[in-house]
């Protein structure tokens, strides 16, 4: 049977030095049988003053903890690195690539719910997991959920984030079985996670909530600059091109 690994990570920031400080995760092997994992871990790379604004860890909260090769949910990790088992984050790449910089090579089959968000919430104005907590009302049930699991819920933290990822995992489940029926709707999560997404609006930036079509039309030149001066995800990338094409 398939093992489905949900997880989230806080590190000491987002740049390409940047490692791991804290692991959330969960492994559904049944309905009824959960594993929680709720680690820190140690680490050589200083904790940014901005990470530490948004997770609240401070470098003596990790001072004598084990490194992260040595935590449980990194020995799961590897022991259940198989096709047939499913990794699934929110904006899975920035997480896939600080479990990278530990060594650990992907055999999963990834969902990210945030790009599966995208295409079946195409509407919803924006994608971020506590946004969605609020617009999907997942948190009037994940108080029982969290006392199901003896997780306790704090703002910005690792096992927290998993906790509402489960509950929008169960929603973008539900979304993907009316939307296609008859289809396998982990498998077809896992399609949706690796095709990218053709954004409708801006979210950002002089033009945002404005068509994206139309602006790539009226003003090439902010869109030429754009490409050059922003760190655009890829589903971004993918519409400015697949537009500027026609």
């Amino acid at each position: 049977m398939a093992k489905y690994i949900l997880f989230d990570t806080e590190t000491t920031g987002a740049g390409a030095q940047d490692r791991i400080i804290q692991i959330g995760g969960m492994i559904v092997h049944g309905r009824d049988e959960i594993e929680v994992f709720d680690e820190l871990c140690s680490t050589d790379v200083p904790i940014g003053l901005e990470a530490m604004e948004v997770h609240n860890i401070t470098p003596d909260v990790i001072e004598n903890q084990p490194p992260y090769a040595e935590l449980e949910f990194s020995k799961k990790l590897s022991e259940y690195n198989a096709p047939e088992n499913y990794l699934i984050a929110h904006n899975i790449s920035f997480d896939l690539g600080m479990l990278e910089k530990e060594g650990f090579e992907n055999r999963y089959t990834l969902i990210d719910t945030l790009r599966c968000t995208k295409h079946l919430l195409a509407d919803s104005p924006y994608h971020r997991l506590q946004y969605l907590r609020y617009a999907l009302e997942l948190y009037k049930t994940e108080g029982a959920e969290a006392n199901k699991l003896g997780i306790t819920i704090k703002a910005h933290d690792a096992i927290g984030d998993v906790l509402v990822m489960k509950l929008l995992l169960s929603k973008l489940v539900k979304l993907t079985q009316e939307k296609f029926v008859g289809v396998n709707p982990m498998v077809k999560l896992a399609e949706l996670t690796q095709t990218p997404v053709l954004m409708k609006t801006f979210k950002f930036g002089k033009y945002k909530d404005r068509e994206i079509e139309e602006i790539v039309k009226a003003d090439k030149g902010y869109i030429t600059w754009m490409q050059n001066n922003l760190d655009l995800d890829e589903d971004m990338m993918f519409t400015l091109e697949h537009y500027l094409a026609q």
